[in-house]
């Protein structure tokens, strides 16, 4: 028997979950970075990541959480069970909109390949270019501009420790 996969109700689960939760984000002072629904093991995920000038709190977290569940139990834009969570995105935040790139240019970040480029899978540099198509342009710490495809990324994060001694 095969596992129960998410039944979408009348659209994309992310962008109804997201759309749902922006007027709590707003009401909050947060701004919602990202919007994920990922399978882990044998369970579902509704990660709801926030952020806000001075990073979030757990307080932050419950009460964004508190005010979303209520509306996603009424709602039910998901017929699979799920565990909500509601987090930081992180120091090493991943970078996946393009209001993302666009907030983090001359910033270290590191990208991931999908297939590895001369034998290598991650370049670390300083995000240059975030281009509409989605290809992003960085510059190594030796100089050299190195240029990526959407098609071609896994995944896109700031490197935090760029300027720090070994």
């Amino acid at each position: 028997m095969a596992p129960a996969t998410p039944k979408k109700k009348g659209g994309n689960t992310v962008a109804i979950c997201r759309e749902l939760a922006q007027p709590f984000v707003d009401q909050l002072g947060l701004m919602l970075w990202d919007v994920r629904f990922v399978k882990e093991g044998a369970s579902w995920y509704l990660r709801y990541l926030i952020d806000k000038e001075g990073g979030v709190t757990v307080e932050d977290c419950a009460a964004l959480s508190r005010l979303i569940n209520p509306v996603l139990d009424e709602v039910d834009p998901i017929e699979t069970s799920y565990c909500l969570e509601v987090m930081s995105p992180g120091i090493e935040r991943e970078l996946t909109r393009p209001e993302h790139f666009e907030a983090y240019l001359d910033w270290a970040v590191v990208v991931r390949l999908i297939r590895p480029r001369d034998g290598v899978r991650e370049f670390a540099g300083i995000l240059n270019t975030y281009e509409e198509d989605g290809t992003v342009i960085i510059t190594t710490e030796d100089g050299e501009e190195l240029r990526f495809e959407k098609k071609d990324i896994a995944l896109v994060h700031i490197l935090d420790d760029w300027d720090e001694d070994e």
